[in-house]
């Protein structure tokens, strides 16, 4: 990460923190390793962020968009020069789960040998942060947008949908099936704005509370 220029580490529910052998491999970036953050859940860690990134070898059969690295990273620094922005890594043993990526915007995987794409998680950080810093050392390209909702806002959304389709008998709770990630996808392409959800939370709190009209 300090190779690269990168300093903001969050650690979900790490084993062993602080652990001597964490500090001994960081060497000269033993700052980075001081100040990280830990947290007990991934929506903390992501408390804030406009834009999450999943980085994943694995494919998923309902999942967020998927992109290559290299692109994956030019949007994390389009957006990260104005907002929050995170890559998302699992841990060495089993990587992210699906439900991890599913809070997320995108899934970047690295192009790699189809028979043989796993990469352990220090090598494939390394990657990721190495094609951040390309897309961050390449011109600028501004686009007139609006401003990306924040991590807890659209989950928060989620739950609002969730509920309101349940409410109104769309959802059946007990077979759910796999609606709600096919909407996470849906939700996902789109990059939802902070007016767009309010928006979006409006048109649910009037689907739940219809007002009479003469």
């Amino acid at each position: 990460m300090k190779t690269m220029g990168l300093s903001a580490l969050y650690l979900v529910n790490p084993r062993h923190f602080p652990d001597p052998q964490a500090q001994w491999r960081a060497a000269h970036a033993a700052d980075v390793l001081a100040q990280a953050r830990v947290c007990t859940s991934l929506d903390e860690a992501l408390h804030g962020v406009a834009y999450a990134v999943a980085c994943s070898a694995r494919g998923r059969e309902v999942a967020v968009p998927a992109m290559n690295a290299r692109d994956a990273a030019a949007r994390v620094v389009e957006i990260a020069r104005d907002q929050t922005a995170a890559l998302v890594f699992g841990n060495e043993a089993s990587g992210l789960t699906t439900d991890d990526v599913n809070r997320c915007q995108l899934l970047a995987t690295i192009p790699s040998n189809p028979q043989y794409s796993s990469l352990n998680l220090a090598a494939a950080v390394q990657v990721m942060t190495y094609e951040i810093r390309l897309a961050a050392l390449a011109p600028a390209v501004t686009e007139a947008s609006g401003k990306l909702a924040r991590h807890e806002q659209v989950e928060g959304f989620y739950e609002d949908l969730e509920q309101t389709m349940v409410d109104i008998g769309f959802l059946d709770p007990l077979y759910p099936r796999k609606l709600m990630p096919r909407l996470r996808r849906l939700f996902a392409r789109t990059a939802l704005e902070d007016e767009e959800i309010n928006i979006l939370r409006g048109l649910l709190k009037a689907l739940r509370n219809p007002v009479k009209r003469s």
